[in-house]
C-alpha cells in the first residue's frame, strides 16, 4: 500500500517573480525569524561544509527549524563555484527543501540561490537601518556580484533618497557590468568607481562587503565618515580590525567558525568578548545600535538557515496561491 503527496517545485523565474517588489515583506520575514531565533524558538545545527574538487569550490547544507505560529523545517543546499563568474554564469546555485512537521515528507523544493541572496540582502538592510545613526550620503559596495546588487536593491528601499554609490572590485569588467545594470535599474542614483577598497571605505559612511575572499586582506578601516560596515562575506577583515571594532553578529556560535574573520579574531583574542551583541538584541531594544557614535560598527552575519526556510515558506505559500511552479507526486510506501 502506498500514499501519494504532491511536491511543489518552484523554479528560479517564479521565485524572482514572487519576491520582486516585495522587499519590505522580505525584511519583515527576516526580522521575525531573527526575533524567534533570539527567543530560542529555533533549532539551527551547524552548517555542513563540503569541499569539492577545484580551488575554492564547495557546497553547504544549512538545516533549520523555526517555531512559532507558522512553524517550518527544511534545509538549504547551496554550492559556491567562484570560477563560474568567469564563465558567465552565477557563482552560487542551490535549493531549499521544506518538510512537513506532521509527516516529515517533503512538500516543497524552492530554487535556493535567489532565496539566499534576498534573505542576505534583507538582513544587511535591516542591520543598516538599525545601526546607522542617519541615512548615509554615500553607500559603498565592495564586490560587484549578485549579493551586493541585491543589497543595493534593499538599501534603496530603506533609504530611497541615496544619490551616490561607490563601487570597487578586483575585476574592472565586473564593475562596469554592475554599474550598467544598476544605472538601468536605479536611474536616480549616480554610480562611480573607487580605485580600491581603501578609497571606497574612506569615501562612504556605509560599506557593504560581499566578495569571494577566503583570507583577510583589509588590514585597517580608514578614518573619516565610515560608521557602518556590513561584512557579509565574513573573510575580508583582518582579525586585528575585528578585535578593535564594535561588533554585532547574528549568532556568535555560528559566525565564529569555518575560518571567518571572527573565528580568527576569537583565536587571536582568546574569546568572544569583542562581540558586543546580536542584531536581534538591537532590534528588540535590548542593546544600543552602536558602542560609540564616532567609530565604525561591523555587522557580521553568518546567514542562519532559519532565514532561508522562513523566506522559502513564503515563496511556497505565494506559489501555491497563484498556481506557480510544478506539482509532482511523491510516493512513499507505508510500513
Amino acid at each position: 500500500m502506498s500514499a501519494m503527496e504532491d511536491i511543489l517545485i518552484v523554479p528560479g523565474p517564479d521565485v524572482a517573480a514572487i519576491l520582486d517588489g516585495e522587499e519590505a515583506e522580505v525584511m519583515a520575514i527576516v526580522a521575525a525569524a531573527y526575533a524567534a531565533h533570539e527567543r530560542g524558538e529555533s533549532v539551527v545545527p551547524h552548517s555542513c561544509f563540503l569541499p569539492l574538487p577545484g580551488d575554492r569550490n564547495r557546497a553547504i547544507a544549512l538545516p533549520a527549524y523555526l517555531g512559532g505560529e507558522r512553524a517550518v523545517a527544511g534545509v538549504k543546499w547551496i554550492a559556491s563555484f567562484p570560477e563560474n563568474v568567469a564563465r558567465g554564469s552565477a557563482r552560487a546555485s542551490g535549493l531549499v527543501v521544506l518538510s512537513s512537521l506532521a509527516t516529515g515528507r517533503p512538500y516543497a523544493v524552492i530554487e535556493g540561490a535567489i532565496v539566499s541572496a534576498r534573505r542576505t540582502a534583507a538582513s544587511a538592510a535591516i542591520a543598516a537601518r538599525a545601526l546607522a545613526a542617519a541615512p548615509p550620503p554615500r553607500i559603498g559596495l565592495l564586490g560587484c556580484g549578485a549579493i551586493n546588487f541585491e543589497v543595493l536593491r534593499f538599501l534603496l528601499v530603506v533609504w530611497p533618497h541615496v544619490e551616490r554609490v561607490l563601487l570597487a572590485d578586483l575585476s574592472p569588467a565586473r564593475v562596469a557590468a554592475f554599474a550598467e545594470r544598476a544605472r538601468a535599474r536605479f536611474p536616480g542614483v549616480a554610480f562611480a568607481t573607487a580605485a580600491n577598497w581603501r578609497a571606497l571605505a574612506a569615501g562612504c559612511a556605509l560599506v557593504s562587503i560581499a566578495t569571494t575572499a577566503t583570507t583577510p586582506y583589509m588590514d585597517a578601516l580608514p578614518g573619516g565618515e565610515l560608521r557602518t560596515v556590513l561584512h557579509l562575506s565574513l573573510r575580508d577583515l583582518a582579525p586585528e580590525v575585528v578585535l578593535a571594532a564594535d561588533n554585532v553578529v547574528d549568532d556568535a556560535d555560528h559566525v565564529c567558525r569555518a575560518q571567518t574573520s571572527l573565528h580568527l579574531a576569537e583565536r587571536r583574542g582568546g574569546g568572544r568578548r569583542f562581540i558586543r551583541c546580536t542584531l536581534a538584541e538591537v532590534l528588540a531594544g535590548a542593546a544600543a545600535p552602536k558602542r560609540t557614535a564616532d567609530a565604525p560598527t561591523i555587522f557580521s552575519p553568518f546567514g542562519l538557515g532559519v532565514l532561508d526556510i522562513a523566506l522559502a515558506r513564503y515563496v511556497w505559500e505565494q506559489a501555491a496561491r497563484d498556481g506557480k511552479g510544478t506539482r509532482l507526486p511523491f510516493a512513499v510506501r507505508s510500513g
